[in-house]
């Protein structure tokens, strides 16, 4: 059974869109560690559109499990998280024009401009994860670049449409954790999951952690924040 990470950007997200000071990400991110998130997740985006710079230094304060940043390889992004130095960093790719995260990291494009970052934040004894694409080349590259976790991008699988389009996106990303988990690798997955498509990917051997935020955010605006993570928590820890 995986653990859960909760991403709370969107909590961030609602607040600036007054500018002001309500909702307050760290607040939420109390309650989901109240409840028994295993780890807390924020993306310090270059636009700071949610998250911003104090939202991760009082983080690293009041986070008593693990705190996972999630980030671009952007040289003044990569000095912030060498500052402030939270449990993970997570290297996802970054687009302004985008609404969202919108696909995984091309290792293989990007290799040494990746493989330097990984080896900068390893030197501060910040685990790194890559973002990526359930897909063999990529799984090899992350090993090259000395990072040791993997997070797979759920979202084809969580944008399908049709039965047949779900089960082939199920089994790519089946068999991502398990080519990675022979590797030595851990493997965590997420983006785009929610509370009908999560007990799936949930039930995959071999995946160490989910990372959900916007879904559970959404929820919450109905049933609560410590509901909407208590409904997760069951999806996610299910037997078969």
């Amino acid at each position: 059974m995986p653990k859960l990470g909760i991403n709370i950007d969107h909590v961030a997200t609602i607040r600036q869109a007054r500018q002001e000071f309500e909702p307050d990400p760290i607040a939420a991110a109390q309650i989901c560690q109240q409840v028994g998130a295993d780890s807390i997740v924020a993306h310090l985006r270059e636009d700071r559109r949610h998250i911003n710079d104090k939202d991760i230094q009082r983080l690293k304060k009041i986070v008593t499990r693990q705190f996972n940043l999630e980030m671009s390889i952007a040289p003044v992004i990569i000095r912030i998280a060498l500052s402030i130095k939270p449990d993970m960093a997570t290297l996802v790719p970054e687009r302004r024009q985008e609404i969202t995260t919108e696909g995984g990291l091309d290792v293989v494009k990007h290799f040494k401009r990746i493989k330097e970052s990984v080896t900068v934040l390893q030197k501060s004894e910040i685990q790194i994860s890559l973002f990526i694409a359930p897909q063999k080349n990529q799984i090899v590259k992350v090993l090259k670049t000395g990072a040791r976790a993997i997070e797979l991008h759920t979202g084809h699988y969580a944008n399908a449409k049709t039965s047949s389009v779900i089960a082939r996106e199920l089994n790519k990303i089946r068999e991502a954790t398990r080519y990675a988990r022979s590797l030595g690798l851990t493997v965590n997955a997420g983006h785009g999951l929610n509370y009908t498509n999560t007990k799936a990917i949930a039930q995959i051997p071999g995946i160490e952690e989910l990372n959900i935020g916007h879904a559970i955010i959404a929820r919450a605006v109905f049933v609560g924040l410590k509901q909407a993570v208590e409904e997760m928590l069951k999806l996610t820890k299910a037997k078969k």
